[in-house]
């Protein structure tokens, strides 16, 4: 059995991670932490330093602001951490690699298995292409994500670029009027209504369009890939992992 920490467990993730932990035997939630007041069947604190429990792992859908204190808990107790929060800095990742020397830490900025699929075949067709075809990524979120792009177009846009050298990310087009670089990856955002995730990537060449689309339609699938990630993740030696490791 895999006891988790639940970070964020207030909050729309941590509600669909423990409707995944539900429908499982091989797992459960031991307690959680969350700075929003409130209930669940399972002790909550509002900070690390009051859990008194000892989890297996943490898994955290919480918030930037919560990372140090986070960290400072897992690297202490030397618990892992399955990280799937979204817009860090900089700074912040630099940090989260820094407690990967001394405890496993899954990292990834989207948990969906589809999505990870998306991301592979990109790089198979960045990798063909090369530089006949210019690649623009299109996300859409629902109207309250507060990040831009999301860190999965991050991931994406990092995946092609892995491929395809010398690339640079273009945000904004509005504000200049110059004809687009070969060596551009665009990289749009769409927030509204109660969008789950769409994100699409496009191989525009001459005369021909290649477009790859994934679409989440619940929290569900990233809250499944959590999990699972938390249970990989329970007994493996320091280091960072991401989707790419579970997938093999």
């Amino acid at each position: 059995m895999t006891h988790i920490l639940l970070n964020g467990c207030l909050g729309k993730m941590g509600a669909a991670v423990a409707a995944a932990v539900e429908s499982r035997d091989d797992v459960d939630i031991h307690c959680g932490v969350d700075i929003a007041n409130g209930e669940r069947n399972y002790p909550v604190y509002s900070c690390f330093i009051d859990v008194v429990e000892r989890p297996d792992v943490i898994v955290d859908f919480s918030n930037p602001l919560v990372l140090d204190d986070m960290l400072a808990y897992a690297t202490e107790n030397r618990i892992p951490a399955v990280i799937c929060t979204t817009g860090f800095s900089e700074q912040q990742v630099s940090k989260i690699r820094d407690a990967a020397t001394v405890i496993p830490v899954f990292y990834s900025g989207n948990m969906s298995l589809g999505i990870n699929v998306l991301i592979e075949l990109s790089k198979k067709a960045a990798a063909v292409f090369g530089s006949s075809f210019d690649v623009e990524i299109i996300e859409k979120h629902h109207n309250l994500k507060l990040d831009a792009p999301s860190g999965t177009a991050m991931m994406i846009a990092d995946a092609v670029a892995d491929v395809k050298e010398n690339m640079q990310y273009t945000y904004d087009r509005h504000a200049y009027r110059r004809k687009r670089e070969k060596n551009e990856i665009g990289i749009h955002s769409i927030r509204g209504g109660t969008i789950v995730g769409e994100h699409e990537v496009i191989f525009a060449g001459h005369d021909e369009v290649l477009s790859i689309r994934h679409q989440a339609q619940s929290k569900g699938v990233f809250a499944s890939g959590a999990v699972n990630a938390a249970v990989f993740l329970s007994d493996k030696p320091a280091g960072m992992y991401d989707m790419s490791d579970l997938l093999r």
